[in-house]
């Protein structure tokens, strides 16, 4: 390496360039241009680019909605605009299931236990349900989740 930049190298810069880009964009947002942008952010070239970008802002939008009641119309939203990729509604699914037992709603202990091992991680760090952080920790897909899951019910008994 000489220290000149190849056209890949500028390629590389631009990609880092346009996701930071997109972070920012996506950060300061209004709600009623979220999903126009959205829809811009996914027609980039680099759709592995484009939909980790999507996916921070999903992950961050979700969890400030979380027990919000523009939750699931934000949601219903998002997963119009991203319907044709393979993950972002699957995360979304997965974000509302998350609040569907934060605020009370119905919810399956076969939804918690198939949940991937980034939901059920999250449910263990956020949910305060006893039943759940159960469920997890007899029954969870890693040992990290079952060893969370035990520690967050030994607190909670501990506390009360």
């Amino acid at each position: 390496m000489n220290g000149t930049n190849s056209a890949d190298d500028r390629s590389a810069e631009d990609e880092h360039q346009r996701f930071a880009r997109y972070l920012h964009e996506l950060a300061v947002v209004r709600d009623e241009d979220e999903a126009e942008l959205v829809t811009r952010i996914l027609r980039d070239p680099d759709r592995t680019m484009a939909q980790s970008a999507i996916v921070r802002h999903l992950d961050r939008r979700a969890a400030q909605l979380l027990t919000d009641d523009g939750f699931t119309s934000w949601a219903h939203a998002m997963a119009e605009v991203s319907a044709e990729q393979e993950f972002l509604p699957y995360r979304l699914r997965e974000w509302t299931l998350l609040r569907s037992i934060t605020v009370g709603e119905p919810w399956s202990s076969e939804q918690v236990t198939t949940g991937s091992d980034w939901f059920q991680r999250m449910a263990v760090e956020t949910v305060p349900s006893p039943v759940v952080l159960t469920l997890l920790a007899e029954s969870g897909r890693t040992r990290r989740v079952h060893a969370n899951a035990s520690h967050r019910l030994r607190q909670r008994h501990h506390r009360a």
